[in-house]
Parts: structure tokens; C-alpha cells; sequence
């Protein structure tokens, strides 16, 4: 009996013990999802001529264009909103990265999960933007 008793205790322990991770799991999710859902990321070129904003998903949801882009080529503003875009892309991963190391750990299997499907949605290399975290 008193043997049967000791294993119940330590069943009932590594159930505590597997909740209260899972728990705070959880918890760590539900952070970053809140941190990463409100990120957006904003990018100029061309001194300011071309100003680009990125919503959390990597959509673009601001694009800005000064007068002054009338008095260069086409050829030259499509190329500042492409690399607008390319910075932005490469601050949102930033960001995201920080959100993810103060949560749930950049050095963790979810962590790194998390990071290289953004990079693969964002079309980033892995490398891109690690030198900021």
C-alpha cells in the first residue's frame, strides 16, 4: 500500500509539473501573438522621397510618395519603393526576433520555428536580419 501510495504521489507531481509548463506555454504565446500582431515596420529611401509601412503579416499598408518623385524616373522610384520595402521586411523580422527572444526564446525549437517561417514569408534569407537581436 505504501508503495502504491508513492507512485500516486509522483504521478500526481509529473502531472502538476507537465500543466504548470504547459501553462506557462501558453502564457508565452499568448504574449507573443499579442507583441507580434500590433508590429508594422516603416521604411524611407531616397531621402524621404519614398516612405513604405508594413503591417505584422508583411503587407504592405502605407505607401508614400513626396511630390518630388515627379522630378526623377520612374525606373528610379520604383527601385527606392522596392528597397523601402526590402528594409521594412528586414526591421518587421527585427522586431519580430525581439518579441520572440523576450518571450518564448530565440535559442527554443518554437522560437526557431517562428522566425524561419517569417523569414520564408517575408522572402528573407536566415541571415538578414539575426545582426539586429
Amino acid at each position: 500500500m505504501v508503495f502504491d501510495e508513492s507512485l500516486d504521489g509522483l504521478a500526481a507531481e509529473r502531472v502538476d509539473a507537465w500543466q504548470q509548463g504547459f501553462e506557462e506555454r501558453a502564457a508565452q504565446a499568448r504574449a507573443l501573438s499579442e507583441r507580434t500582431s500590433a508590429l508594422s515596420a516603416t521604411a524611407r529611401e531616397g531621402d524621404g522621397i519614398v516612405e513604405v509601412t508594413l503591417g505584422s503579416d508583411g503587407q504592405i499598408t502605407g505607401l508614400r510618395l513626396d511630390e518630388r518623385v515627379r522630378h526623377q524616373p520612374a525606373a528610379t522610384t520604383a527601385r527606392q519603393i522596392l528597397a523601402a520595402v526590402q528594409s521594412a521586411k528586414e526591421s518587421l523580422a527585427a522586431e519580430f526576433a525581439q518579441a520572440t527572444a523576450d518571450t518564448v526564446g530565440l535559442d527554443t525549437p518554437t522560437g526557431q520555428a517562428l522566425i524561419t517561417s517569417l523569414h520564408t514569408r517575408l522572402g528573407l534569407s536566415r541571415g538578414q536580419s539575426d545582426h539586429d537581436t
